[in-house]
């Protein structure tokens, strides 16, 4: 038998998702009969609307479900520059609008449209691991800037300044931010763009998580200029996960390059699941998810004080996003142990904070605040015990 060529490097660099390995064991306690409450993933879980439903349904009885353009329908791409327009007062072409399979789609036609082999790209640790695994697999140079804790986790003009180097083209980042919630305020988006743009770079910011904020203002990166890249999704707050759509809005002049990407690396988004973001994007479920969002903040509320009285550190609630990215009580160093144990013992899963980061991280949880009330009061509880049988 032939001895198998080895896998391309780019590939080998790739780390897995501790999560994954989390999740898949959570499903096997199920399977098993257990009762597993499930803080790990990052999904909303709310029902479908019976609109969208609706809408779905209307779609593959009166309308063609072959490609649609690789850009996305028209009419999707004009709704989502009216969005921006309506909720944040500009005036986006939708030519600069493409509607993406999910944001990682988008995600990629940034980073390909942006950086040349070898060409670095600044992202933040902690950060969301598909940053940095999709900028290696384009070939970019990925470059890590530390953030603290004692800043909440927050990103600033300065960092940017000490950290650039002389091949770096792009800084990417998110705001609100996976995994540690943090919002990039207004005035200090507007002196990163300022930097970055000072230093010759392109700013791509990861918005997926719009709209779910609390006690912040409510903005977009596009509002700093048209040389901005913002990469957005259906899945967090709209709810729409499993359709798998996103979209870039891409910087002025870098929309056809981004199109003929698409042309290539997908064909086109998912023809369905336009449809249903079209109704997704009108007026009358702006009230259901705007509730949703409300709900979502007590969550938040009612996790952050019980993990506090645990002992779990954190230096402030999170702005957005619905997660709490928590330090680990005193005498528990390893997180990946951590939520190993926590699983097998209590059926309590959580993601280990070393999926988005090093150093500090590995002492850190990330925990989703998605699942109902009750459900969350449980958590604490099982918590409490697992801690003192410790």
């Amino acid at each position: 038998m032939a001895t198998p060529m080895p896998a391309a490097r780019r590939a080998t660099r790739i780390e897995p998702f501790q999560v994954m390995s989390i999740l898949e064991r959570a499903k096997a306690l199920e399977a098993q009969g257990r009762d597993v409450i499930h803080m790990e993933v990052g999904e909303p879980r709310f029902p479908l609307p019976a609109a969208l439903v609706e809408a779905a349904r209307r779609a593959v009885a009166e309308e063609s479900m072959g490609y649609t353009p690789s850009a996305g329908l028209p009419a999707l791409r004009q709704a989502i520059a009216t969005r921006y327009g309506e909720r944040y007062g500009l005036d986006i072409d939708p030519a600069r609008v493409l509607v993406t399979p999910g944001g990682s789609g988008a995600l990629q036609l940034a980073l390909g449209s942006v950086l040349d082999i070898s060409d670095g790209v600044l992202v933040t640790d902690p950060g969301y691991p598909c940053h940095r695994h999709m900028a290696v697999m384009v070939g970019a140079d990925v470059r890590t800037l530390p953030l603290d804790a004692g800043d909440a986790w927050r990103l600033d003009a300065a960092q940017v300044s000490a950290h650039w180097g002389e091949s770096v083209r792009a800084l990417l980042l998110a705001s609100p931010a996976n995994p540690t919630g943090a919002v990039v305020d207004v005035d200090s988006m507007r002196r990163i763009h300022a930097r970055v743009r000072a230093l010759g770079g392109v700013l791509i910011v990861d918005e997926t998580y719009q709209g779910l904020v609390y006690e912040v203002e409510d903005h977009t990166a596009l509002a700093c200029g048209s040389d901005v890249a913002v990469v957005n999704s259906l899945s967090k707050y709209f709810g729409l996960t499993g359709w798998r759509l996103g979209w870039l809005v891409a910087p002025e002049g870098y929309a056809g390059v981004a199109e003929r990407l698409a042309q290539n690396l997908y064909l086109a988004p998912p023809t369905l699941a336009q449809h249903v973001a079209l109704a997704a994007l009108g007026p009358e479920l702006a009230g259901e998810f705007e509730r949703r969002r409300a709900l979502l903040r007590r969550r938040r509320d009612l996790l952050f004080q019980g993990l506090t009285e645990l002992g779990f550190g954190m230096a402030a609630k999170p702005d957005g996003a619905f997660y709490l990215f928590a330090s680990l009580p005193p005498r528990w160093g390893d997180g990946l142990r951590f939520a190993r144990e926590l699983l097998e013992r209590e059926a309590v899963a959580v993601t280990p904070g070393s999926d988005f980061g090093s150093g500090a991280c590995q002492g850190i949880l990330r925990i989703a605040y998605t699942a109902e009330d009750a459900r969350l009061r449980e958590a604490l509880v099982r918590l409490r015990r697992f801690l003192r049988a410790d």
